[in-house]
């Protein structure tokens, strides 16, 4: 298998997770092409300007699957790209460490409270629909400043504290996906125009593109059909399970 098909099938499961659960893109795709050998600088850009294309597909097929809360969407994309520019500008000057850590907590005290009330939740049980703007807009700056400053977070920080707060999980996962097209778009034009960082091989990029184009609508479809408890768990589970991972590698690496 060429490495150019390989790029292709990283891109599909990437895109086929966040899609599906709203986060672990970046993580994914990053832990397969360094596993490829790539370089992690490659590696990153790579990802980051592929992640602007795919996440506007991904968006654009949530909406088409009804999993879009336009207000959330809103509420959610604008103070998102103003925390994601901030983020890229404050980047050498934050402790990458100091960031990531912040993170770690969060995400395990959210996976813990997620699947306490997934246990608790019962199979017929509605979903909210309402939301207070003045929780949402700290919520999607936070998100997109971590994004940028840690490397990443918009997913594994904004998808669980939504569903936490009683969304129902479809709409924030569709919502916090459309949302980081424009904070990928916002951030990678900063970086791009302002930093001078650029992708140096248009064969990752346009294989995690493809790839991430074939999973989107497929993930949206996923998305929508699994029943509330089970996508909770499955949300709670990964959450923890992602936290654990970043754990590990600030203590031992």
């Amino acid at each position: 298998m060429s490495y150019f098909l390989l790029f292709v099938l990283a891109g599909f499961i990437a895109q086929l997770v966040d899609g599906a659960i709203g986060m672990a893109y970046g993580i994914i795709n990053t832990t397969l092409l360094l596993s490829l050998g790539i370089p992690p600088v490659v590696a990153s850009a790579s990802i980051h300007v592929a992640e602007v294309f795919t996440t506007g597909i991904s968006g654009l097929s949530h909406a088409f699957f009804k999993n879009i809360h336009r207000q959330l969407l809103i509420y959610l994309a604008v103070p998102g790209v103003v925390g994601a520019v901030t983020g890229a500008f404050v980047l050498a000057h934050l402790s990458e460490r100091f960031a990531k850590t912040c993170i770690v907590i969060y995400l395990t005290l959210m996976g813990l409270f997620i699947l306490y009330k997934a246990i608790r939740m019962k199979s017929t049980a509605k979903a909210a629909v309402t939301f207070k703007k003045s929780r949402i807009i700290p919520l999607g700056l936070l998100g997109g400043f971590f994004d940028v400053a840690a490397g990443g977070g918009w997913g594994p920080i904004v998808t669980p504290s939504l569903i936490a707060s009683g969304i129902e999980p479809r709409y924030a996962v569709g919502s916090t996906n459309f949302a980081e097209f424009f904070v990928a778009l916002f951030s990678t034009i900063v970086f791009i125009l302002i930093l001078g960082i650029s992708v140096t091989s248009w064969q990752i990029f346009v294989g995690l593109l493809v790839g991430g184009a074939i999973a989107a609508p497929l993930s949206a479809y996923v998305a929508r059909s699994i029943p509330r408890k089970i996508f909770t768990f499955i949300i709670a589970i990964a959450v923890i399970l992602l936290s654990l991972r970043m754990m590990v590698k600030l203590i031992f690496f």
